[in-house]
């Protein structure tokens, strides 16, 4: 019986499992982000126009680390966006509903 051999290459791959659910995905126009010592919790939701009750369609709970790895992926990507599609504009408006959660949550 010979034993396969195993390149460094396939020590470091990852299969990721993608269920037809998940890969539809979902709609979301605000992220709340608050954060503790130890974590990172992104709430992604949607708010539609004349509907008072917004939704959080996802909860990401992450390390520090990780969302500092994340947010260096996204600019790396925002980036590629940019140079492939032109720049992303930015409206100057300010959100119309409360915006005062507590001290530690941002907005994106």
């Amino acid at each position: 019986m010979m034993a396969k051999e195993v390149s460094k290459s396939d020590q470091n791959q990852i299969n990721i499992e993608l269920s037809e659910e998940i890969a539809e995905g979902e709609y979301a126009n605000l992220a709340m982000i608050a954060h503790s010592s130890s974590e990172f919790v992104i709430d992604f939701i949607r708010l539609m126009p004349g509907i008072p009750k917004a939704k959080v369609k996802s909860r990401i709970v992450i390390t520090p680390e990780h969302a500092k790895r994340f947010l260096v992926a996204l600019s790396d990507n925002i980036q590629r966006f940019e140079n492939a599609f032109g720049t992303i504009k930015q409206t100057q408006e300010e959100p119309s509903f409360p915006m005062n959660f507590g001290n530690n949550i941002g907005e994106a």
